[in-house]
């Protein structure tokens, strides 16, 4: 797979839009975390909440049960804080209520901040990205495998602007045609441009 242009002026260009792009990723994910880290500090009312809520009722649920065991009037004395502790434990399960929709607001809230904007550039630049790498490695094969730049030139013909072509040739298709090995060669140098690919070295006659 070739992910980067031969030519030194776009792959420079490549490698920066990739440093870029994986620059945006680290930022929004690191946005994303701090939001998530601040959203999280919302919860941390409701779990001292709970906490101390848990405590007062094990402790009332207990004096409650020494009490219980006072013969005659136990059961009398030992209700309210029976009562208590219930209450107390209602307000445990509320703060732990709490707790655990901010967990959800922050994993949520971090995670929506975070991929919108990296899914928003990726959709562009992926598939730039994996166009230029198809198209140049298929070009590649047919440099590496030795065949002449008659492809190439054919596909600068159907491709490249009328007054492109006409920087090279007065009939460019014509100079093709009759196989101008010149011409054949400057229109497929449009091409691999375009590709990404440098062309072969000139062979000497």
């Amino acid at each position: 797979m070739k992910i980067y242009a031969d030519t030194a002026g776009r792959r420079t260009r490549q490698l920066v839009g990739d440093l870029l792009v994986i620059g945006w990723l680290l930022t929004w994910v690191w946005v994303g975390m701090a939001v998530h880290d601040g959203t999280m500090a919302l919860a941390e009312p409701g779990r001292q909440t709970a906490e101390s809520a848990s405590g007062i009722a094990s402790g009332l649920r207990d004096a409650g049960g020494r009490l219980d065991d006072i013969p005659l009037v136990g059961d009398e004395v030992a209700d309210p804080f029976d009562r208590a502790a219930a209450a107390s434990d209602d307000l445990a399960g509320a703060g732990r209520s709490t707790v655990s929709a901010v967990e959800r607001l922050a994993f949520w809230l971090g995670l929506s901040l975070a991929a919108i904007p990296i899914l928003v550039v990726a959709a562009f630049y992926l598939p730039l990205r994996w166009r230029f790498a198809r198209e140049a490695t298929a070009g590649a094969r047919f440099i590496d495998s030795g065949y002449d730049l008659d492809l190439f030139a054919l596909r600068a013909l159907a491709r490249q602007p009328m007054h492109v072509l006409g920087r090279i040739s007065d009939d460019p298709a014509g100079a093709w045609r009759r196989n101008e090995p010149e011409v054949v060669r400057r229109l497929a140098e449009l091409e691999l441009r375009d590709t990404g690919l440098r062309p072969p070295q000139r062979t000497a006659p």
